[in-house]
């Protein structure tokens, strides 16, 4: 079979041709583009999901140091219950009769009784006060001007109370011979 290709067809041709490159060009391009986004969206999620990684590692580091401190506060307050408990079994097996307890007053105040008077100067020291404060004698003035004063009582079952370990010294009252 024998065909005759005009010169009308052959202009088609190459135009159809043509639009065909186009075409392709066009795709081409199109491809391009959405395999870079594609790309990129791939580099963002490896991205997070790096940083989640990390973020988790930290956090399960924190926790586990968080839950080390949790279990060392949780025996130390087992031993200071344990503490408690036969400090009380140990008062409630005494007499207080006779006995010094001292009372510690803030700005005049009790605040908290103490078996001895270094008890009370430890507590304080929660409470702000340096642990290597000086104590110095109150002398005569009142307990409000302190801070923290310390004072020492006698327990006296007689009167079902407590009395002053130190009585101060009696002053002359005026006029009086």
């Amino acid at each position: 079979m024998i065909q005759i290709v005009t010169a009308a067809r052959l202009e088609r041709l190459e135009t159809d041709a043509s639009k065909a490159r186009e075409h392709a060009r066009q795709t081409s391009g199109a491809a391009t583009e959405a395999f870079g986004r594609h790309v990129r969206e791939l580099y963002a999620a490896t991205d997070r999901a790096e940083r989640a990684e990390t973020a988790t590692t930290e956090v399960g580091l924190i926790l586990s140091l968080a839950m080390k401190e949790l279990s060392a506060a949780q025996q130390e307050l087992l031993l200071k219950n344990i503490e408690i408990a036969r400090l009380r079994r140990e008062l409630a097996g005494t007499s207080m009769e006779g006995q010094t307890l001292t009372v510690l007053l803030h700005y005049g105040e009790p605040h908290t009784i103490y078996a001895s008077r270094e008890d009370a100067h430890a507590d304080t020291s929660t409470h702000g006060m340096p642990a290597d404060h000086v104590w110095k004698p109150c002398g005569e003035h009142p307990a409000a001007e302190f801070t923290w004063r310390c004072e020492a009582f006698i327990y006296n079952a007689a009167s079902n109370g407590f009395r002053r370990a130190y009585v101060p010294a009696a002053k002359p009252v005026e006029g009086a011979a």
